[in-house]
């Protein structure tokens, strides 16, 4: 069930640290992401939980010691609670009661109008972003990336299958495929162009090449914008998540770029689906945006076609349907090597919303577990490519620079390889990303009455392949 929105949504609310009170911040007192981070004295060991707050990481564990948070008493037993080891149990604890409790806690002790009786304790144990270092979130033990907008599905199924887009199952199924969670990485993370098998030459004859495959860098890498989940309380193996319970599983939302080499991925995905095009590079973005953030953001599921099926009985409630989505702007920019060295600024490359996946987080999670898989706290679904009905919408490169449109009037056809570069304001040219491009990635949420809030950053720059 989807949170309340109560008096810690308070759009009055506002911080003894100036910065939180910003109008264009990510990061107001209504917000209070949480995050995995190393202070500025321990470089290099993410192990302190931390929520962000304006321009600042605020350290949990080391103001249980002189500050109570959950209990009564601060000391070493509380500061325990929010200690890196105690990560699973702790995620469980934060999308129930008790993690209510503590933003509420926490909003009072930041409150401008408790300045007087909290700053001097709590600023001992504050630390400016750009001094601290992060990782992932959270600890994922297993990654599960979806296929969840119809849009996207669309466009590249009309690139290779222009009268047959989408597969008989889609719109029955919430479709995907486990990645690997060794490679998830933190924003900032440098992404090693990645070296793979490619299919021979559609004409061998004009390259003078063999009809064989051959192997060497990715020509094609892309990104993908997508939306992750993550799951703060598992199920036992052999159990389901029912949909009315999905979300009381789920701690909340960060921005993932799950990056693809699309010419590996054209060679291997077939017969059984992704695999080396997908798992070299995972970059997820440093917040927990909690559920509890994002209730004043919530939004109907996506309003299907009244020719569409209906989904089965265990992925269709009247609450998903109600208030399943989640109404995030997201953005993707670019910058080049150049436009850096030159001082240019990134440009943007669309624009989209997730409140136009075809299935919702609750029903991806749902599926997932239907069969008794074990989901663990910790575990990170990702939403697929989040797209949207027009070009400036789409989420990656493959959709970006096709040039085919199947949302048009009439419908655009055009094979997957007629495609216009993108040209940056350096006069480079981009149909897929080249060494040197950084792809950043940001969300945030707007709604009249309420405080915006966002989820920071999702970014990282492409290194050259190693020999």
């Amino acid at each position: 069930m989807p949170y309340r929105i109560d008096e810690t949504h308070d759009p009055k609310l506002e911080s003894w640290i100036e910065s939180a009170n910003d109008p264009n911040t990510d990061f107001p007192i209504q917000n209070l992401p949480l995050c995995r981070f190393a202070p500025p004295h321990e470089h290099g060991l993410c192990d302190h939980l931390g929520v962000r707050i304006g321009d600042t990481i605020l350290d949990l564990q080391e103001l249980a010691y002189t500050l109570p948070i959950v209990g009564d008493t601060p000391g070493p037993a509380e500061a325990d609670m929010f200690a890196g080891e105690n990560e699973p149990s702790l995620l469980s604890s934060f999308n129930g009661p008790l993690g209510h409790a503590i933003r509420a806690r926490l909003q009072h002790v930041l409150a401008a109008t408790n300045r007087g009786k909290f700053e001097s304790i709590v600023r001992e144990n504050l630390h400016a972003v750009e001094d601290c270092e992060f990782d992932p979130p959270a600890v994922s033990r297993d990654y599960t990336d979806f296929y969840a907008s119809l849009f996207h599905a669309t466009n590249v199924g009309s690139m290779f299958r222009p009268d047959n887009p989408i597969l008989p199952n889609y719109k029955h199924i919430p479709i995907g495929y486990h990645g690997r969670a060794s490679s998830i990485v933190p924003s900032g993370t440098p992404i090693i162009r990645p070296l793979g098998q490619k299919a021979p030459p559609d004409d061998p004859s004009s390259t003078g090449s063999s009809a064989g495959p051959s192997f060497g860098p990715c020509s094609m890498l892309d990104y993908e914008l997508e939306v992750g989940a993550v799951i703060a309380r598992g199920n036992e193996l052999g159990n389901t998540i029912p949909l009315a319970e999905a979300e009381d599983h789920i701690l909340g939302l960060c921005l993932v770029n799950d990056w693809s080499a699309r010419d590996l991925q054209k060679w291997e995905y077939q017969p059984l689906g992704p695999f080396l095009a997908k798992n070299f590079a995972t970059t997820i973005s440093p917040y927990i945006v909690t559920m509890e953030a994002l209730a004043p953001f919530r939004c109907p599921a996506f309003t299907r076609d009244p020719a569409d099926p209906r989904p089965l009985p265990y992925l269709s409630n009247e609450n998903n349907e109600r208030a399943g989505g989640f109404d995030i702007t997201l953005e993707v920019y670019l910058a080049s090597e150049q436009m850096r060295t030159r001082g240019m600024s990134p440009i943007r490359l669309s624009r989209g919303g997730f409140k136009d996946m075809y299935w919702t987080l609750a029903q991806m999670l749902t599926h997932h577990a239907s069969n008794g898989c074990n989901m663990q706290p910790g575990d990170l679904i990702a939403s697929g490519t989040v797209s949207g009905r027009t070009r400036d919408a789409r989420g990656c490169m493959l959709e970006l620079t096709w040039n085919g449109d199947p949302f048009a009037n009439p419908p655009v056809k055009a094979p997957g390889t007629s495609r216009t570069p993108i040209e940056l304001p350096t006069g480079e040219k981009r149909v897929f990303l080249a060494d040197g491009d950084e792809v950043i990635i940001r969300g945030y949420c707007e709604r009249e009455g309420f405080r915006r809030i966002g989820f920071g950053e999702c970014r990282g720059i492409i290194q050259p392949a190693r020999a």
